[in-house]
């Protein structure tokens, strides 16, 4: 049967080196970011829903979704960004749960899940474990200015938008904090999976 691992973490915390890191040892990511992103592709249900409930005027003149208009309008309004929750978590669920289903059949002993909003959606309860990557907000929001070009003021929104780190840390079983270089970072990843399933399967030894 195939384990999962929730991985989640705020916004720019490392989970990116994470899924790198579990790909490099050939244990399959579920990548819920992008799912996220392909369900509102022209043509997809989510596409339809979100256009429904958000406008034309998030549209691009090729009648795509323009992302960074419809981050604005979330991420400025509580009630806005629950709307668009609404819609994406139930597709963006049924996808996890296919793609959990087909790695059952191929009998790949451990799965990770990189879920954003792990927490926030209450997705721990379908996760055998739950990993948190933490960093302290200063870092967070250093990280995401310079990654995402963004003022400090619209960085802290985004931050400020997902569960605080407090409150996340007391959910999870296991707490790697991301605070050094990717190596570091890598070196803490593989001592858990040897805490989880065992050196020999990873042929970490």
């Amino acid at each position: 049967m195939t384990k999962i691992l929730g991985l989640t973490g705020g916004i720019a915390s490392g989970k990116s080196t994470a899924d790198v890191f579990f790909r490099e040892k050939q244990i399959p990511v579920i990548d819920c970011d992008q799912i996220a992103h392909d369900i509102l592709n022209k043509g997809e249900k989510g596409y339809e829903l979100v256009v429904k409930q958000f406008g034309k005027r998030i549209l691009k003149s090729d009648q795509s979704i323009n992302r960074s208009a419809l981050g604005q309008i979330v991420f400025d309004d509580e009630k806005q960004l629950e709307a668009l929750n609404e819609i994406t978590h139930p597709l963006i669920f049924q996808e996890i749960q296919a793609k959990i289903a087909l790695n059952n059949r191929n009998k790949n002993s451990l799965v990770v899940v990189d879920a954003p909003v792990l927490f926030e959606s209450n997705g721990q309860k379908y996760c055998d474990f739950t990993l948190l990557i933490a960093i302290p907000e200063s870092l967070q929001m250093k990280r995401l200015m310079l990654r995402d070009n963004l003022s400090k003021g619209a960085a802290l929104k985004r931050i400020r938008s997902q569960m605080p780190l407090s409150q996340k840390e007391k959910l999870a079983d296991f707490v790697i904090n991301n605070t050094g270089t990717k190596q570091d970072l890598k070196s803490k990843l593989a001592q858990l999976l040897l805490e989880i399933k065992g050196e020999d399967l990873y042929g970490m030894s």
